[in-house]
């Protein structure tokens, strides 16, 4: 394969969760700018709409769907939606996610004590149920059509013992990593590739924007950062566009961090 179609995702059919800011916006820029067809779903109306119009107005196919994605109902009908539209779904990129809230690095309140038992409910679903329930919606498109990729957006928070972030969010993610393993063993016969991204410290929207707040946080964060800064959501996108395309045809299984060193610290 010349090395100019390594990673060509042109007419591919993507889908990504949480994509109306942050990682999921990232994932659907790059695939989108990239030539595929991208449905893109969030529970922010607003920022939803206002960067599909954006990536329109630039000559990307794109479509919408407004999506809490621990809602089933709701997911499986989105997802239903992108194949039904374009007769095939090629990526599907799990990645909403929410916080547990600060870790007990940042005081009392993330001891393991004070856990609030609604709001680990709610983190365990929006986390883990949704993201199994992504991979569960997706496979029979892929299977009719001979293979696909699955891509989960992780944490490296559920690859090691992590303080800065919640029980809840430390846990879900731990959860993913073993979850796509073993769902990459199964549905490798059928051409499904699953892999998880893994990313450390990047500056985005999630705990309702506390990184872009709180000067304090980010400094914290970026401490635990060998490269001493905070990641950029564009900087992620090199490895979702490997993830998607022929280039990562032999991957599968894999968990890999992209946090600028600070797994190997």
């Amino acid at each position: 394969m010349k090395s100019a179609d390594l990673f060509n995702v042109r007419g591919h059919v993507a889908f990504v969760t949480g994509a109306a800011s942050g990682l999921g916006l990232a994932f659907a820029e790059v695939m989108a700018e990239n030539g595929a067809r991208v449905m893109m779903t969030d529970i922010d109306e607003a920022g939803l709409a206002q960067q599909a119009r954006r990536l329109t107005d630039a000559g990307c196919e794109i479509d919408t769907r407004v999506v809490d994605v621990a809602d089933t109902e709701s997911l499986q009908h989105a997802i239903e939606g992108a194949s039904g539209r374009w007769g095939r779904l090629d990526s599907v990129f799990a990645n909403a996610g929410i916080s547990a809230g600060p870790g007990f690095h940042f005081g009392p309140a993330g001891n393991l004590e004070n856990i609030d038992l609604a709001h680990w409910q709610r983190v365990l679903d929006v986390n883990l149920t949704a993201i199994m329930m992504t991979m569960r919606f997706a496979i029979p498109q892929m299977k009719r059509q001979g293979g696909g990729r699955i891509i989960v957006t992780s944490s490296i928070g559920g690859m090691r013992a992590e303080p800065h972030v919640g029980y809840g969010y430390a846990t879900t993610k731990a959860a993913i990593n073993n979850m796509v393993r073993q769902a990459a063993i199964e549905l490798a016969h059928h051409n499904i590739l699953v892999n998880c991204i893994a990313p450390g410290p990047f500056l985005t929207n999630i705990a309702d924007g506390r990184l872009h707040r709180e000067p304090a946080a980010r400094e914290s964060f970026a401490e635990m950062v060998p490269l001493g800064r905070l990641g950029d959501p564009d900087e992620i996108k090199g490895l979702a566009l490997l993830l998607a395309s022929p280039a990562g045809s032999f991957l599968t299984g894999t968990v890999i961090p992209i946090d600028g060193g600070s797994t190997a610290v």
